[in-house]
């Protein structure tokens, strides 16, 4: 009798350790920043069964856990190149968290698209001295940070900048003058922990498989006194030079996740990846491919891996690599995240 209720009191002790422990969720997310014009322009989305549902709820029900959005300064309303303002990215932040899905916010720091090809300055932001360059990056993150948590949302994970590789806001932030980009870096830095402590700030290059990219970008990152907390990678097969086949890049990619672990003592996510939609069995491979490369970063410290707009079917934004067939429905290739 003794010895049954030694082991219903062990059993009790062990019962009350176990919540006080928590492991962080690990991210399977969507980029979803076209889904407000998709709606707006009629776009119908089915689940699995052919029924009409609503898009989150379908990324949902095929094991997505967290929503990235991108926003623009002054963005128009073109359906391509437009929208992502601060209103609508609140808006879909709330309609993410009430699925009780985590956000993360990506500041692109344009009035349109922001990546290794094209870094425009705002409009309104021109003519601005340094100073007033750097103030007015301060006051419209802290602006859109303010707005997200009066809405109720705290965001997980916000980005400086979109895929930085050559810097961001042309011509000031350039990689030419790392002094000055690491200034800018730091200022949204600044406004995002002043309103959300918790909220963790990501630095993100292109190309997640090119170890030599990221040893020379973050090592200067780091010469220069830059301040963020996660490494974000994107990979796109698709788009690498040469051979597209993932399975010639997947192990560079986990070899230089665990390397800037090592090399920077930081967290890791692959914030953008994407497949051919004609191929899905190939691109539903690679998924589970990268997702397993992450999370075999030691520690835990592989955070997770976003697919850039899996909704984005082809019929609507003449995009390749969505996980969204031309009837409506999710293909395949997002099962991978169940």
């Amino acid at each position: 009798m003794m010895k049954k209720l030694n082991q219903l009191i062990s059993l009790m002790t062990i019962l009350l350790i176990l919540p006080q422990v928590s492991y962080a969720q690990f991210a399977k997310g969507a980029d979803v920043s076209w889904l407000p014009q998709m709606e707006t322009s009629g776009y119908i989305f089915r689940n699995d069964k052919g029924q009409k549902e609503d898009c989150l709820s379908i990324l949902k029900e095929h094991g997505i856990n967290a929503i990235r959005l991108r926003t623009w300064v002054n963005p128009n309303d073109n359906p391509q190149s437009g929208h992502c303002s601060k209103e609508e990215t609140v808006a879909m932040a709330v309609r993410a968290k009430k699925l009780g899905m985590d956000v993360m916010i990506d500041f692109h720091y344009s009035d349109s698209w922001a990546d290794p090809k094209q870094q425009v300055k705002p409009k309104a932001w021109e003519g601005l001295s340094f100073d007033q360059l750097k103030q007015a990056l301060y006051d419209y993150t802290f602006d859109v940070m303010t707005a997200l948590k009066k809405a109720g949302v705290t965001p997980k994970w916000v980005q400086v900048g979109n895929e930085t590789p050559g810097g961001m806001i042309y011509p000031e932030g350039k990689i030419e003058n790392w002094g000055q980009l690491t200034q800018l870096i730091n200022k949204g830095y600044d406004a995002i922990k002043a309103v959300s402590p918790e909220s963790k700030v990501i630095l993100h290059v292109d190309q997640g498989n090119n170890n030599e990219r990221f040893r020379w970008w973050f090592d200067n990152a780091t010469k220069y006194n830059a301040k963020y907390d996660i490494i974000g990678l994107s990979y796109y097969p698709y788009w690498l030079e040469g051979n597209p086949d993932y399975k010639l890049s997947i192990n560079d990619l986990g070899n230089n996740l665990k390397d800037m672990v090592s090399r920077y003592n930081k967290e890791v996510m692959v914030v953008e990846v994407g497949g051919e939609d004609t191929k899905v069995q190939n691109t539903y491979d690679m998924l589970k491919a990268v997702i397993k490369k992450v999370k075999e970063v030691p520690a835990r410290k592989g955070l997770g891996v976003f697919y850039w707009e899996p909704q984005g079917a082809r019929r609507w934004s003449k995009y390749e690599l969505s996980c969204w067939g031309n009837d409506g429905r999710p293909t395949k290739a997002l099962d991978a995240f169940k």
